[in-house]
């Protein structure tokens, strides 16, 4: 089955997707930072231009488009500006393509804010567009940690089935949970993976050259990590976890990336402000390959930058593979036959 990614990033969607035995046949974004690392990993081309510049013929016919549109409008943690930013209104740009080429079914994902109730209303008209134009939807909040991914990340998930093929989406069961759930015929699911799972192998990282700048010919790829003191926002919570702990969310900022857990830990001193419990405290964020490794990509997916805070934005920004991974199967497994039988039915 053939896929069209939109808003493609540095392509953590569609490795999952791929790995799930698609073939991905189009890829775009206009960001000019994740361009190189998109084309040498997944090694075709990508559309450089804005989705509004894109007419809907330009775009190949597939199976599926899946895409994330650009979450920032909607962030709890942004302006939450929502469908009034052009970013935001790049979610019905997504719809418009979507209306117009027809493919079998979507996916798209989304930060938690967009269902907040800031954004609940915007939300729903956005649900009631896509039904309109041919589509049976679903969505769920879903946790990372629950898919096998070793990290705290709560994300919407919108999954549309064409009504012609008569299906409804159903959300695979969580493979992980916080305790191991055992039945009568054996593990139900798993435990949380944590970030001794994820990075206990990897050495001590290289620091990040003046002005964090990248280094070149690393021993690991990407294991470098960005310089410079915490601001009062980084200092307003906690930002260590534990080796037994999933991390906290990887964000789409060197700045914001957490401490790595043998950093010494923190204490709260009152409400948003506090401090590391030493008197010489140790620490370092986690390195970029460390975030790619909780974020799920493969140590031989290599991220290309200049500056070592782009390859933390590009991994920010990616869905993590392994969840990628396990919708695509899901899709995969419930619509193969279907697919096949309507691409058939055209031909006769």
């Amino acid at each position: 089955m053939k896929i069209v990614s939109l808003f493609s990033g540095c392509g953590g969607l569609d490795l999952g997707f791929t790995k799930a035995g698609f073939e991905l046949v189009y890829a775009n974004d206009n960001d000019p930072v994740v361009w190189e690392t998109f084309e040498k990993n997944h090694r075709i081309p990508i559309d450089k231009r804005s989705l509004f510049e894109i007419k809907s013929y330009e775009i190949p016919d597939s199976d599926g488009i899946v895409g994330g549109p650009p979450c920032q409008s909607w962030s709890l943690a942004g302006e939450m500006r929502g469908a009034k930013d052009e970013r935001g209104q790049l979610f019905y740009e997504y719809v418009r393509v979507l209306k117009d080429k027809q493919p079998s079914f979507f996916l798209a994902e989304n930060v938690k804010g967009i269902v907040s109730s800031t954004h609940i209303e915007e939300f729903n008209k956005i649900l009631n567009k896509l039904s309109s134009i041919g589509y049976n939807i679903e969505y769920k909040v879903i946790d990372a940690r629950d898919y096998g991914v070793p990290q705290e990340r709560y994300r919407v998930i919108i999954v549309g089935i064409k009504d012609s093929l008569r299906k409804k989406f159903v959300f695979p069961n969580p493979t992980h949970s916080k305790n191991v759930q055992i039945t009568l015929s054996g593990p139900k699911t798993h435990k949380w993976l944590t970030l001794r799972d994820a990075i206990h192998d990897l050495p001590e990282p290289v620091r990040a050259k003046d002005k964090n700048k990248a280094n070149v010919n690393l021993s690991i790829p990407n294991h470098e990590f960005m310089n410079g003191s915490f601001s009062t926002i980084y200092m307003s919570r906690n930002r260590k976890r534990n080796w037994d702990e999933a991390s906290f969310t990887i964000q789409a900022g060197g700045r914001h990336a957490p401490l790595h857990p043998s950093s010494t830990g923190m204490v709260k001193v009152e409400k948003d402000l506090w401090k590391f419990n030493n008197e010489k405290p140790v620490y370092r964020r986690l390195s970029v390959r460390e975030c790619a490794r909780i974020q799920t990509f493969p140590d031989d997916f290599i991220f290309y930058y200049k500056n070592v805070a782009d390859g933390y934005k590009m991994i920010g920004n990616a869905v993590p593979v392994r969840l990628a991974q396990v919708l695509a199967e899901k899709i995969k497994s419930d619509l193969s036959k279907t697919i096949a039988n309507n691409h058939y039915s055209k031909t006769q």
